[in-house]
This record gives structure tokens, C-alpha cells and sequence, in this order.
């Protein structure tokens, strides 16, 4: 017989900054906040590749995949390699999947909050797994150990942009893209700042895991964000004066 069970006890929580972005920008976005981390926070030795966004200036390193690894160095499929770096290289094998997977699962989970505007929360966990035995061995016991989470909160914004390419339709682009851009810079200089100067005490010296899962937020999270952005709505644009 087996029993499973979650323990977040000691866990430490980093709160990101919120991230408001339209439809088209989160896959990537979410990408780079989330392959970055992962990258920071693997066990073991790692591939580095540098992925140059395509929608932001911005390039971040991510674990390079089995291709990409390959690619890089030929001589790599030649090696047998040890067994940790084995197992290792196994649990990297699927990130990119995951990765991908949990991002749908989010886009999929997103509440309503206001007229063209959606939200939800990504929580990045990463825990230990501690078997025990007991009652005579017959019972194995294993407990997810959750040591750190990552909590992201995004804004959605599914109003259309601008097409023609008439003055205020260009300044209006070039605005929701520099904002975009920006929120996105501010979360990465944070995990920057949390994975440099937090410390690693809690990091547990064995393999661990990550899971990516979706949360509701709060609603008094969401009202504060409608009311926030009543208040501080650009001025309009007046041409032609």
C-alpha cells in the first residue's frame, strides 16, 4: 500500500511582480519568466541556451533540450556519463513540455475581471520526495516536500490593437508594446534580485522536482486592478490641435 502526501511547511514564497500583457505576447512571456527560474534553480549540471524573443528585446537562458544539446556538442551522444547525470539528464528531458503544457493550462484557466481583460495566478513549485515505511513496512508512506514557490500573477488584455498606421494608431502600438516590455523586464530583474541575494539555505542537496500549477486570484486582487486601471488611463491623444 501507498500514501501521497503534500507538505509546504518551511516553504519560501517569492511574489512576483504582476504582468499585464495582450493575448499575443504571454506564451513568451511566460516562457522566459518560467525557463529562466528553472534554469537558476536546477539540480545538477545543466546545458545553457540563450533563446532571443521574438515578440520583446530580450534574450534569457533556458536548459538546452536533448536536440539543442546534441547539436551543440556532437561528441555528447557518444558519452555513457554517470549515472546521476543520467537521471538528471532525464528530468531535463521534459521541461520544455511541461513548460509548454502548464502555459495552455493557465491560458485555459483565466477568470474574467472586466470588459476585455482576463486574470490568473502560475504558481512554480519545486519539492523533494521522502519516502518512509511504516506499520511493519507494509504501508509506504511518501511526502512532496515543497521547499519554494514562485507566484506570478497575469492581466490578459484581449482589446484590439490598433491597425492602421495612422499617427495615434502607431503611438498607441509602440505605447502597449513599451509597456509589455517593461512589466516583463521588471519581473526578470526580480527573480534576478530573489535568486541572487536570497540565499540558497533552503535549496534541499538532493535531486528535487517542479510542478506548474494554476490558481485563482484573489478578488479583491482583481478589483484593485480594475480600479487601478480606471485611475490611471492615459490621456487621450489630441492631434491635429
Amino acid at each position: 500500500f501507498s500514501n501521497k502526501h503534500c507538505s509546504i511547511m518551511n516553504c519560501k514564497e517569492h511574489h512576483l511582480p504582476e504582468l499585464e500583457l495582450a493575448t499575443g505576447q504571454v506564451r513568451e512571456a511566460l516562457q522566459c519568466i518560467l525557463h529562466t527560474i528553472l534554469f537558476i534553480r536546477s539540480p545538477g549540471s545543466v546545458v545553457p541556451h540563450d533563446v532571443e524573443c521574438d515578440g520583446f528585446d530580450l534574450t534569457y537562458t533556458r536548459i538546452a533540450s536533448d536536440s539543442n544539446h546534441n547539436n551543440m556538442n556532437p561528441s555528447s551522444s557518444n558519452n555513457t556519463g554517470t549515472a546521476a547525470s543520467s537521471v538528471t539528464s532525464r528530468m531535463h528531458s521534459n521541461v520544455e513540455k511541461k513548460v509548454d503544457d502548464a502555459i495552455e493550462s493557465f491560458l485555459r484557466s483565466l477568470s474574467q475581471i472586466g470588459p476585455e481583460l482576463m486574470s490568473g495566478c502560475l504558481i512554480l513549485s519545486f519539492f523533494e520526495r521522502r519516502a518512509s515505511k511504516q506499520l511493519f513496512g507494509l504501508v509506504q508512506h511518501e511526502e512532496r516536500v515543497v521547499w519554494e514557490q514562485w507566484i506570478l500573477r497575469v492581466v490578459v488584455n484581449n482589446t484590439p490593437r490598433p491597425i492602421t498606421n495612422d499617427s495615434a494608431a502607431v503611438i498607441e502600438r509602440q505605447r502597449i508594446q513599451d509597456t509589455a516590455e517593461g512589466m516583463l523586464r521588471a519581473v526578470m530583474l526580480k527573480v534576478f534580485e530573489l535568486t541572487a541575494g536570497g540565499g540558497i539555505e533552503h535549496v534541499p542537496p538532493v535531486i528535487y522536482e517542479f510542478e506548474i500549477r494554476n490558481s485563482k486570484c484573489r478578488p479583491e486582487d482583481d478589483r484593485e486592478t480594475v480600479y487601478s486601471r480606471v485611475a490611471n488611463m492615459p490621456t487621450l491623444i489630441q492631434l491635429g490641435n
